[in-house]
């Protein structure tokens, strides 16, 4: 079978996930960065491409087959669309779009084009959350009614390693991202679970500034978003975005008619599986305290891949797709993608409206399609310097110090 060759378009993350593409018998063929630092990172990881580009003008000219974009949050969709009029495959970096009129173009695209396209979404694929799935389409959990995602990533506000990799200058998008966007490492797991799509959302934030004395150039005073979904089979959902309360970890939930599973929290991926005591099937007991296996033939490589294991997974699923000529599943598919990305940015307008619903659009329908295709409002800074459109935070006055933005500008050189 031939070799896929593969493109990587942002190297930090991107070359993290291109490893295992090269477990998977991909070769990469070209990387593609504007700064020089993270080329040099991403050369260590990635040794000897055929060619490093610095624009992706030059980039997508060279001879792929699937490019893997890793490059800002809020920029996929561009450079998405690109890829998808080459006839070359995409596995994109989540959120897939920053605005909905983008949601509504990728869509278009996809759908006149040959290519694969995936959201590269790796949660679903960590073990407790693939033993979530096992035990929900088992059925003993009876109809699933309920679920709890939680993306806690807080980091301190003296990391000054974090600031000069992920956070460099001040119109950095992390400066900007409300508490709703950063949604899909809590909600794709618990659409993976149930197979449920959500249908409308609702959102609160939770508002407390770091302190004044501390590096920040961040316009964003809120520490998290809870957010509400009801689903298309009535079932509802509560997670939250990238929260920072409370200690580090990622949890989740299920619970049905008959039962409930979750993984706990501090308890290194063990889950607990409990029953109603008139519900308890044969051969198991009315609470289950256990750490799931991988039961996978490619064990020994996923026990090599980052996040858990969730991100050779997430590559196999991929390469899957193209080896076979189709299209992934739910909810790994630009339907499921524009769905949460519309999740994250109706929930932020839900939020900056004090809860006020609003209804989740199906991109499969033209209605929804031309209600959003000119809908560009971001919380941003645009790719050529142009200024955000909307709030970033439940309190649209907040702003970072004087002596917070000093520290930030001090601490970077800047």
């Amino acid at each position: 079978m031939k070799r896929l060759r593969v493109g990587v378009f942002g190297a930090g993350r991107g070359c993290d996930l291109a490893q295992n593409f090269l477990l998977l018998d991909c070769d990469i063929v070209a990387l593609c960065d504007s700064r020089e630092d993270r080329i040099k990172e991403g050369l260590r990881l990635i040794p000897e491409p055929e060619a490093v580009y610095h624009d992706f003008d030059s980039f997508i000219a060279h001879d792929m087959d699937a490019v893997i974009l890793a490059n800002d949050f809020d920029q996929h969709t561009p450079y998405a669309i690109r890829c998808l009029k080459k006839g070359i495959h995409v596995f994109s970096e989540c959120i897939v779009s920053g605005t909905m009129a983008e949601s509504v173009a990728l869509v278009r695209a996809a759908e006149k084009s040959d290519a694969v396209f995936m959201l590269a979404e790796n949660y679903p694929q960590m073990k407790f959350n693939l033993e979530m799935k096992r035990i929900a389409d088992g059925k003993t959990l009876g109809k699933i009614l309920y679920g709890e995602g939680e993306y806690n990533h807080p980091t301190a506000p003296d990391d000054s390693w974090f600031r000069h990799t992920y956070n460099y200058y001040p119109e950095h998008w992390r400066n900007f991202l409300p508490r709703t966007y950063y949604v899909t490492h809590s909600l794709a797991p618990l659409m993976r679970a149930t197979g449920a799509t959500p249908k409308r959302v609702t959102a609160m934030n939770v508002y407390a500034p770091f302190p004044a004395n501390v590096p920040s150039a961040s316009y964003v005073g809120d520490r998290a978003a809870v957010i509400v979904t009801l689903n298309d089979d009535d079932s509802v959902f509560k997670f939250t975005g990238c929260a920072a309360f409370g200690a580090e970890g990622n949890s989740y939930r299920l619970c049905g008619t008959e039962g409930q599973i979750e993984n706990l929290r501090g308890m290194d991926g063990q889950v607990m599986l409990r029953y109603n005591k008139w519900s308890v099937p044969e051969g198991m007991k009315e609470n289950n305290l256990y750490m799931p296996g991988w039961n996978d033939p490619d064990e020994e490589l996923i026990e090599k891949s980052g996040h858990g294991g969730a991100d050779y997974l997430t590559a196999r699923m991929f390469l899957s797709c193209v080896r076979d000529g189709k299209q992934p599943e739910h909810p790994f598919d630009v339907y499921s993608a524009t769905v949460m990305s519309s999740v994250a940015i109706l929930g932020h307008r839900s939020a900056l409206e004090n809860g006020t619903p609003y209804d989740i659009p199906d991109f499969r329908e033209e209605a929804w399609r031309v209600k959003y295709e000119n809908d560009r409002l971001t919380p941003f800074f645009g790719p050529d310097g142009e200024a955000p459109t909307i709030a970033c935070c439940s309190h649209p006055d907040y702003r970072p110090t004087e002596e917070q933005f000093r520290l930030y500008k001090e601490d970077l050189g800047l």
